[in-house]
């Protein structure tokens, strides 16, 4: 019989967009719980900053500069992470993000849209997962065991308005999941997992412009989200965390290809 195992500790945890707020509190949490980390992000000094406060509070973790748009920043960083720990566990793909200039509103029509920010927005969400997996995912491949976690999104359920750039991105990034999911167990072992969460609304910096007004309150389309969220309101950077580490233990064992909402109730309802 197979044992119900939450416990992450001593595992190796590679997460990119490390030095941003969600994939940052992802990293303490596991390290609580014993994991260890390497962070990685474009901004070193950032993935650094949240290395050393892991480190200072007793966990172990490593800051490194890594672009993942850039295959030979990639494989350098990943040189670094095997010789620090010498395996990987799991990689976590967090980089993603939007831009304003790829975003319909009522300055900017679709029909004017910076196409450079419209490729901005699907490379790094989906090509830098996919560049980010092809490096990583060869030690998983190699050593036949392992798993992956990608941040897609409730864009990636159902279009979303204005975001036109970023709801494509994401739906990519649920596809590739499922994907490479049975890619990986096709080809290179049945021991590998890829699963993705999809974060309901949280404030961040990407999508404040459109949730809040300078004062706070919420735009119009802030409201309609917390209307249509039967929670009531946005989401925590920690309450994405709880998920992540569920699906790297154990206990998710048989969970495989799977895009789990973390929405407080978003997906569920129509609003009506």
């Amino acid at each position: 019989m197979r044992e119900i195992n939450f416990d992450i500790s001593g595992k190796v945890v590679v997460i990119t967009g490390a030095g941003g707020i969600i994939c940052g509190v992802m990293a303490k949490e596991m390290a609580k719980r014993g994991a260890k980390t390497a962070l990685l992000d474009v901004f070193a000094e950032n993935a650094q900053k949240t290395a050393d406060e892991i480190c200072e509070s007793g966990g172990t973790a490593i800051g490194v500069k890594a672009d993942v748009l850039d295959r030979k920043s990639l494989e350098e960083a990943r040189d670094v992470v095997m010789e620090k720990f010498g395996t990987i566990d799991v990689l976590i793909n967090g980089a993603g993000g939007n831009k304003k200039e790829a975003t319909v509103s009522k300055e900017l029509d679709f029909f004017h849209l910076d196409t450079e920010a419209f490729k901005w927005v699907f490379d790094l969400n989906v090509t830098g997962a996919v560049l980010t997996t092809m490096v990583f995912g060869e030690i998983l491949a190699r050593q036949g065991h392992g798993s992956v976690i990608n941040i897609a999104s409730m864009a990636a359920y159902h279009p979303l308005t204005n975001t036109v750039a970023y709801c494509g991105a994401k739906a990519a990034v649920a596809n590739f999941t499922e994907w490479m999911a049975a890619h990986f167990n096709q080809n290179y072992s049945k021991e590998i997992r890829v699963n993705a969460i999809a974060p309901g609304f949280l404030l961040t910096t990407q999508n404040q412009f459109l949730m809040q007004k300078e004062d706070g309150t919420p735009t119009d389309r802030g409201q309609r989200v917390l209307n249509k969220t039967p929670m009531g309101r946005y989401g925590e950077p920690e309450e994405m965390a709880g998920p992540v580490i569920w699906l790297c233990s154990e206990a998710a064992s048989f969970v495989n290809g799977a895009v789990i909402p973390v929405d407080g109730g978003f997906s569920a309802c129509w609003g009506i």
